[in-house]
């Protein structure tokens, strides 16, 4: 081998391209890791309101190891998702001692039964909040639908001036909405909008006018909808007889009668007006 001198010339270029290899990473290693490029400035760009600058800080503190070079984007990543509030996050470097992280809040919707929040996008997460929210009930697969059903529903009633309350959904998907004056509106399984968008018409023309508290209403009739109100006492002077009103607005053909649809066990209306179709 000692004797061929193309051989011993090619040995000698592979070494010095190894040294040369060894001489770089080592000089690289050496950049990357000495505090020459430490990192000086973390900006958090969004629309924050529940995310605080002491939570930031924190983070800060106890995830960020390492230089501007050595910072491990996806465990400060997942630092930073792991905030209540924090919905998205995504981190960028900024030359020459940047971290440039942006934060996407959720944003409440309403309430899921009492053990987390509704997002806007039909997504549940476990924060605190004190604002005046909503509730929603349903099967755990119907959080998405609950959600895209409460934005529908609310549309209906603000013609009437009714917000919500509380939205459920059953498991054999039949709605129930409850309004924030008290009133429980039963929408069943089927033809739902259309049901609300009857009963609020009639509703803004006729019951709201009569200056009464209107404690419950099945929608769930193929030509119109039951009602029901606070049963009124006289004073025992007067008459120790229930005082019921039946509702006739002008503009309906009401018809008095007992529906025979009605669920057993549910307690009948005092008061049922049927629209003409």
């Amino acid at each position: 081998m000692w004797d061929k001198p193309t051989l011993l010339n090619w040995i000698a270029s592979l070494l010095f391209a190894l040294s040369v290899v060894v001489m770089l990473y080592a000089a690289l290693f050496a950049v990357v890791h000495l505090p020459i490029f430490p990192l000086r400035e973390v900006k958090v760009d969004g629309e924050l309101s529940h995310v605080n600058r002491e939570q930031i800080k924190l983070i800060v503190a106890k995830h960020l190891k390492g230089n501007f070079f050595t910072l491990d984007l996806v465990k400060a990543r997942n630092a930073f998702e792991k905030l209540p509030w924090a919905r998205n996050v995504s981190l960028r470097r900024r030359w020459p001692d940047t971290l440039e992280v942006m934060i996407e809040e959720h944003q409440a919707l309403a309430r899921w039964g009492t053990i987390a929040l509704v997002n806007t996008h039909g997504e549940l997460f476990h924060a605190a909040s004190g604002s005046d929210l909503p509730m929603f009930y349903g099967p755990g697969d119907g959080v998405i639908e609950v959600a895209s059903q409460y934005g529908e529903f609310s549309k209906i009633l603000k013609t009437a001036n009714l917000d919500i309350a509380n939205l459920a959904l059953t498991p054999r998907r039949a709605w129930e909405v409850t309004t924030t004056n008290g009133m429980v509106v039963e929408l069943g399984r089927i033809e739902m909008q259309p049901r609300l968008e009857k009963f609020v018409s009639v509703y803004s023309r006729t019951i709201a006018g009569l200056n009464m508290k209107v404690t419950y209403a099945d929608l769930r009739y193929p030509n119109g909808f039951a009602v029901r109100k606070p049963v009124q006492v006289k004073p025992v002077a007067e008459s120790k007889d229930l005082d019921t009103t039946i509702l006739k607005p002008s503009t309906l053909k009401p018809s008095i009668s007992k529906p025979s649809v009605l669920k057993p066990g549910k307690t009948k209306p005092t008061d049922i007006i049927k629209q003409q179709t």
